[in-house]
């Protein structure tokens, strides 16, 4: 009985988070999970502008934002990063404005491609994530931030 509950409340959390906030930690959960369960490799998913130029492995451009490394503290300290800064953005900022917040998306990752093109970066998830916050920091510059409860800093 208690884990059919726990299920239905993870299920309503899980529906009502906002449509591109849920699709980017959906997807990276799940590719980070395919990786870890052996189901693809890693070497199938990292930016590598030869595959992508002479092969036309045009996945190649949207899976590099995908993967965040191996299971473990560094992986679920960026999925919760990625989530909550998404959430807030897409819930605050972007309020009602999914198609503003999707070109967004979008303009950030060229940007990030076009800069891996002249820098050795084989995934850009984490460089991504970075971006949100970024994002996020800028748009709320009065907001007072509690690191982990030990440090409290403004945003900007």
């Amino acid at each position: 009985m208690k884990s059919a509950m726990a299920y239905q409340t993870f299920r309503q959390e899980y529906l009502h988070m906002p449509v591109v906030t849920r699709a980017y930690t959906t997807a990276c959960i799940v590719t980070t999970l395919a990786v870890q369960l052996d189901l693809i490799s890693p070497f199938q998913l990292y930016f590598n502008p030869i595959l992508i130029t002479k092969q036309f492995q045009l996945w190649r451009l949207i899976t590099t934002f995908l993967f965040f490394g191996t299971i473990g503290f560094n992986f679920f300290f960026n999925i919760i990063f990625t989530y909550r800064y998404c959430r807030m953005l897409e819930e605050g900022s972007f309020r009602g404005k999914t198609a503003d917040f999707v070109m967004m998306f979008i303009f950030g990752g060229i940007c990030m491609v076009v800069f891996a093109f002249f820098v050795n970066l084989l995934f850009l998830g984490h460089a991504f994530t970075i971006m949100l916050v970024y994002v996020w920091s800028r748009r709320n510059p009065l907001i007072r931030m509690n690191f982990f409860g030990l440090l409290n800093f403004q945003v900007t």
